[in-house]
């Protein structure tokens, strides 16, 4: 979740989150364990819950659109996992954070039960009792559920992980492909969606949805978790998707709605008199109210919860500086939480489309070279060292299928690098690194890069951008690319789902034109035909076998073509006040669940 979002759904220790993408990762050892002398996946006090109070959130960012269809950032998800709910989701459950469980579905479908014997009919039923804050208030159904989905290949913003399932749902790719000559204004695509059926995509009766595949794909119902599926109720029409009078517009069918919206300032969450415990399997919601106040920075946010500050509980998106884990982990504070991601995060981006340097960075020879000349080892010190942040050279994670194979392409070798490019005719390049200036590990990161590229004759200057805008305004607008308003630039993802979640890498990043920004996160604007090649072939594969062989190869020929440099895999660290109990870590919103943890009598905010 890159642009997780994630994107993929993934946050590098100190670094601002990355679109998930949204987003996320799997895994076998994704315990959610501490190793600081926390409790697996759960750390705060022991005892009853308690419930009522506010949960105070401090940050120094945003959501990226505060819109469930088109959110694709950790941090969206964050938010989201408050007010919007899925047919699909990870609980907040100790061992069981990244295996999907139903959430407005009624049960998981299996073969025979659910899913036909060809494998390409899925058909979902929606639990009774769910509902929209409406007045009065209103059933979620099957028909919100194909608006949903429907709207995520607006005109207007559409959702960044539509090479996910653009080409996976029967008629989807003509939808959207007509959907696109739509006027991106709300009456045109409300229209439009009325009248134009998606044929993958039908409501069988007010409870029952019923998905069609173009092929068997047997990490659907993963898929399903990510919250671009969320049903939307028709009042939805009225605005143009994600934009700033949707968001404060918003209904909601979560535990929690939102009062107010001040952008990049506040969020106020309460809750939600439509909603019910007993037809929410997954939020307990102990807690009256959520305030989040998003004007903070890492250094701060980290003191006020270290130390007791009245109305700091849990973290925004300021997550412990790198300089402060040593410390704490150290010392075994059980309210540090260093959680599994399996994710790409921070990487470095290459783009190809730059018009800096003669165009320089379409050679793939000074794409090679640039990655000889980055070193990795330096990059992973300022971050907080290797054991928070494990080297990735390629591009999958190891528990993501097609990544088990270790390789490393671009050892670190200056002198090589100079080489090179003076034999490509670029040996004077100067470059512009785009980065977020209020994230320690961003920040850090970049000036790393300046000092290791000098060494192979490059100069490089900085292009700082506020948390808020560094996806929305640069890397997801393809004008500022191909502009060269950046050469290089520090981003990050995650798998959108886990185990066999290649895809969710190599579709939304690499897949040639489809996956260009604002449909797709390729940033840089890569397109290799053969890499094409591969992935399509992948994507279709029949066996986990024959998948994770061509996943592998994919692989290879991306890191040969050098779009961008891996750098890790890293542990995210969260860290809680003491007053905050049942604090469960999960991948798909690199966070503690805020809809599950309860606050200790006497300290229960306000």
């Amino acid at each position: 979740m890159a642009s997780r979002h994630k994107t993929t759904v993934a946050a590098a220790p100190g670094a601002a989150p990355a679109p998930i993408k949204r987003g996320s990762r799997i895994l076998g050892a994704c315990s959610s364990t501490s190793g600081t002398g926390g409790s697996p996946g759960a750390t705060g006090g022991e005892g009853e819950a308690v419930k009522g109070g506010t949960l105070n959130m401090l940050g120094s960012g945003d959501v990226d659109y505060m819109d469930p269809n088109i959110s694709y950032y950790t941090i969206g998800y964050l938010g989201l996992r408050m007010w919007s709910r899925q047919l699909f989701t990870y609980p907040a459950t100790p061992g069981q954070e990244t295996t999907a469980v139903p959430d407005l579905a009624t049960e998981l479908p299996t073969e025979g039960s659910g899913i036909s014997a060809d494998g390409k009919t899925y058909t979902i039923k929606l639990r009774e009792g769910a509902q929209w804050n409406t007045e009065p208030a209103r059933q979620v159904t099957a028909a919100d559920a194909v608006r949903g989905i429907k709207r995520t290949c607006n005109p207007a913003q559409p959702y960044g992980g539509l090479p996910n399932f653009q080409t996976l749902i029967v008629g989807f790719q003509s939808y959207c492909d007509g959907f696109a000559k739509v006027k991106p204004t709300a009456s045109a695509m409300a229209d439009y969606m009325n009248k134009t059926p998606l044929p993958g995509v039908v409501a069988k009766d007010d409870l029952t949805v019923e998905f069609k595949l173009v092929h068997p794909a047997s990490y659907f119902v993963d898929m399903l978790t990510l919250p671009a599926f969320s049903p939307a109720p028709k009042e939805f029409e009225k605005y143009v998707p994600a934009s700033s009078e949707f968001a404060q517009n918003t209904l909601s069918d979560g535990p929690y709605q939102i009062d107010s919206y001040n952008p990049t300032k506040s969020i106020k969450f309460s809750r939600n008199p439509a909603w019910k415990a007993e037809s929410d399997p997954v939020r307990k919601a102990y807690v009256d109210t959520i305030d989040i106040n998003q004007t903070g920075t890492q250094d701060s946010v980290q003191q006020q919860l270290q130390t007791g500050t009245p109305g700091a509980d849990m973290e925004w998106d300021a997550f412990p500086p790198p300089s402060q884990l040593p410390a704490l982990i150290a010392k075994k504070d059980p309210n540090l939480n260093l959680g599994d991601t399996a994710s790409s995060n921070p990487y470095v981006v290459f783009n190809t489309a730059s018009p800096s340097n003669g165009a320089a960075l379409k050679d793939v020879k000074v794409r090679q070279a640039l990655s000889y000349a980055i070193n990795r080892a330096n990059i992973l010190q300022v971050l907080g060292g290797p054991t928070l942040n494990p080297p990735l050279t390629h591009v999958l994670p190891p528990s993501i299928v097609g990544g088990e194979k270790n390789f490393d392409l671009y050892p670190y070798d200056p002198d090589k690098a100079k080489s090179m490019l003076a034999d490509a005719g670029h040996a004077n390049l100067t470059l512009k690194i785009l980065y977020r200036n209020k994230s320690e590990g961003s920040s850090k990161t970049y000036q790393t890069l300046q000092q290791d590229l000098s060494k192979a004759g490059i100069k490089v200057v900085g292009v700082p951008s506020p948390n808020a805008d560094f996806y929305t305004k640069y890397l997801q607008v393809p004008s500022a690319a191909k502009r060269g308003v950046w050469d290089l630039s520090i981003a990050g993802w995650g798998a959108d789902w886990y185990g066999d979640a290649a895809l969710s890498f190599f579709n939304p990043l690499f897949s040639g034109k489809p996956s260009f920004p604002p449909i797709g996160s390729n940033f840089g604007l890569y397109d290799s035909p053969a890499a094409n090649k591969l992935i399509s072939e992948a994507a279709v594969a029949t066996t986990k076998d024959e998948a994770a062989k061509l996943w592998a190869e994919a692989d290879q020929q991306v890191m040969e073509d050098a779009p961008f440099f891996p750098l890790t895999n890293p542990k995210q660290p969260n860290y809680h006040a003491d007053q905050v109990n049942n604090a469960v870590y999960v991948p798909q919103i690199q966070n503690f669940d805020p809809t599950n943890v309860w606050l200790s009598a006497g300290k229960q905010g306000g």
